[in-house]
């Protein structure tokens, strides 16, 4: 018995909980109210779990089937951004990979900067923490972290550093007469996948600064996640550089003092080169190398 449910009742279920109506369900696959009815009772009696209940005349997600659903839509969502990058692969479209908050707090950040110097090149940017195979062509550059692959071709993009910073608000009213008295405030901790392996924390940090941290009050999976808390007031966060930029110039985090660690290995940008045979591949590539440059003097100046 397979462990999975049925495709096409996975696909009813998830036109539901995106359009929220047993006819707009429906209409998105091209099917009748009844069909998607029918699969819904498939999928429940595959999951044993009551996923859906009345509403009036229509449908809704029960609570379970609310969090269910937005497990299964990270699913379709990759299906769909696979579908993506073979497209792309096929045309004259240069696609680069990199992981998640690289993407989301680095480089596409930085991506008007690269569109007001070649408006031609076409771009796809994928965010992916799973390293993709560049001999396979569906991917022509990627952006990742640490020595732990060896890509035959490959530079040094920059070692990046963490400092505490918060949000104004956090630390208003406030007086902090040293680095230690950080430590009275919420911190928040990131804990690196085990692939990349260990991050410098606050252990860390409080070792710079010859005091002993407090245990973690929350802990976050990913950078970008706990910068978002910070930014929210949540607490303090050891941000790095090449993540916050936009949100120190603004003001919307500050560091009270700037005591900075560097990461324990650089990042890297890997490439395919016969992608670089695309058009505007080359200076795309040499673009990306040397924003990799400046950030790394960004992150080892003190402020």
């Amino acid at each position: 018995m397979s462990p999975l449910p049925p495709l096409k009742a996975l696909q009813a279920f998830d036109a539901l909980g995106r359009t929220g109506s047993l006819a707009l369900a429906a209409a998105d696959l091209g099917v009748t109210p009844g069909a998607i009815s029918q699969q819904l009772r498939k999928l429940e009696a595959a999951v044993s779990a009551r996923l859906v209940e009345q509403a009036g005349r229509g449908l809704r997600l029960t609570p379970l089937g609310a969090t269910y659903h937005a497990q299964i839509r990270q699913g379709f969502a990759a299906f769909a951004e696979a579908a993506t990058i073979l497209r792309d692969a096929t045309a004259d479209v240069i696609v680069l990979s990199c992981l998640t908050t690289v993407l989301g707090k680095w480089i596409g950040r930085r991506m008007r900067d690269w569109t007001e110097l070649d408006a031609q090149a076409r771009v796809s940017l994928v965010g992916s923490d799973a390293e993709p195979d560049l001999s396979q062509g569906a991917v022509d550059l990627r952006i990742y972290y640490g020595g732990r692959l060896h890509p035959p071709h490959r530079a040094e993009l920059f070692v990046d550093h963490i400092v505490p910073v918060c949000a104004p608000a956090l630390i208003e009213g406030h007086r902090l007469s040293g680095p230690e008295d950080i430590l009275r405030f919420p911190l928040l901790h990131i804990v690196w996948d085990p692939r990349f392996g260990a991050n410098p924390g606050w252990t860390e940090w409080g070792r710079l600064i010859g005091a002993r941290p407090p245990p973690a009050n929350l802990t976050y999976g990913l950078s970008g996640s706990a910068i978002d808390a910070a930014l929210a007031g949540q607490g303090f966060v050891l941000g790095q550089l090449a993540f916050i930029g936009p949100e120190l110039e603004t003001g919307k985090l500050v560091i009270p003092f700037d005591l900075r660690l560097p990461l324990p290995e650089p990042y890297y940008l890997a490439w395919n080169p016969d992608s670089l045979r695309k058009t505007g591949a080359r200076a795309f590539h040499r673009w990306l190398l040397g924003e990799g440059r400046a950030q790394g003097l960004v992150s080892a100046t003190p402020l």
